[in-house]
């Protein structure tokens, strides 16, 4: 038995937060169902290419964006613009225990599918609904997407090169991190529910935004502006708060050095060959370093470019001092750590014969997680789905 084993989950919900948040739920054992727009389905199956490869390198009809998110769901494709569709979810969800939703404010209820019209069905439903900017608010009838998110919630303003740099401006973080973040508390808070309705029997309604989980996901940065009043910058590699923790170039490339405190501040001097810096009243503690950046970090520079980057993480990894390569995913995934850890899998699937996917980072020693199915094929499950729900 899996961990959530007998969980009925229904998923309204396309593209990234709201399906990571269903695949979380899956990949812990619930039975996920899927519900597409028949023809279409989810917008990210279009959102090639890449394209999932047959056994003779030709594209199938599954894109690679729809395949990170739906692992272990089971799809049907049902109209609820249509009378008979919206009846039909009607019946799935009086046997559901969470339904997941990300359409705009509202956008549900002109079909008498939102949490008020379910919840006179089914009082135990936990229904998650997840937006840009929440349900109420002046923004909150406005589409909501990551990219935007990113800007508006802050993220943008302290990601990419400090301003006089080359390249300076911010930056996006390079994957919607905030769809996926978003996901991970939706998932978070549909147990939150479930463990409560284990006390009370009733269901209840989740209100998730986009822009309150980026806010809330800016951490340490957030709290430096709260504190001081002052905006945190753009530093590009280097960190708010600790000095030396950035990259640096060496002789073939660059690496990671993440110094996190005064002794491996000097056994990191030690190796560089300056062991005088760590004893330097402007370099001695990390207060000191954070104010005195500007003169340690050309001091670095200057020693790093002399060894490659082997070299230097050989050497740092002995002396006890964190550090690390730049890895592309061709070598993320070739590295050994990754590899004994099993982080990619290999799963059987209906148009290509296989398909290599990430696994999921949660390793429970008694109920693990469990591989079932491949991302689904469009209303793959039609007659399943609607013979088990709907058959008790």
């Amino acid at each position: 038995m899996s961990a959530l084993s007998g969980l009925r989950v229904l998923d309204l919900s396309r593209v990234l937060a709201g399906p990571w948040a269903g695949q979380m739920l899956a990949d812990l054992g619930a039975d996920v169902v899927k519900v597409e727009r028949p023809g279409a389905g989810d917008d990210t199956r279009a959102w090639g290419p890449p394209y999932l490869r047959d056994a003779d390198g030709r594209d199938t009809s599954e894109a690679a964006y729809f395949l990170s998110a739906n692992r272990n769901k089971r799809s049907i494709t049902i109209d609820f613009t249509q009378p008979e569709g919206q009846q039909r979810v009607r019946e799935l969800v009086q046997r559901a225990d969470v339904l997941i939703e990300n359409f705009k404010v509202g956008g549900l209820a002109a079909y008498g599918l939102d949490y008020q019209s379910l919840q006179a069905l089914n009082p135990r439903l936990i229904y998650c609904s997840v937006t840009g900017f929440g349900q109420q608010g002046p923004y909150a009838k406005r589409a909501g997407y990551d990219f935007m998110i990113q800007a508006m919630g802050g993220l943008m303003s302290i990601t990419g090169k400090a301003d006089g740099e080359e390249g300076a401006g911010p930056v996006k973080v390079g994957v919607a991190l905030t769809d996926i973040l978003t996901g991970l508390y939706a998932s978070n808070a549909i147990l939150a529910a479930l463990a409560e309705r284990e006390r009370s029997g009733q269901g209840q309604y989740i209100d998730l935004a986009l822009l309150d989980v980026q806010i809330a996901c800016l951490g340490n940065q957030a709290l430096n502006y709260l504190t001081t009043g002052v905006p945190p910058k753009r530093l590009g590699n280097a960190h708010p708060n600790i000095v030396p923790y950035q990259d640096f170039p060496t002789a073939d490339g660059d690496f990671i050095l993440t110094v996190g405190n005064d002794g491996q501040f000097r056994k990191f001097c030690e190796v560089a060959g300056h062991p005088e810096w760590a004893t330097d009243p402007r370099f001695v503690s990390n207060a000191s370093r954070v104010a005195n950046r500007a003169e340690l970090i050309p001091l670095i520079r200057q020693v790093t470019v002399f060894r490659t980057t082997a070299e230097w993480i050989a050497a740092l990894e002995q002396a006890g001092v964190p550090c690390g390569p730049i890895n592309d995913l061709a070598q993320v995934f070739a590295d050994p750590q990754v590899q004994a850890r099993g982080t990619r899998i290999r799963m059987a699937h209906p148009l290509a014969g296989e398909v290599d996917l990430v696994a999921n980072p949660i390793r429970l020693s008694r109920t693990p997680v469990d591989y079932r199915r491949p991302p689904p094929l469009l209303g793959e499950h039609n007659s399943e789905v609607f013979a088990d729900w709907l058959s008790d």
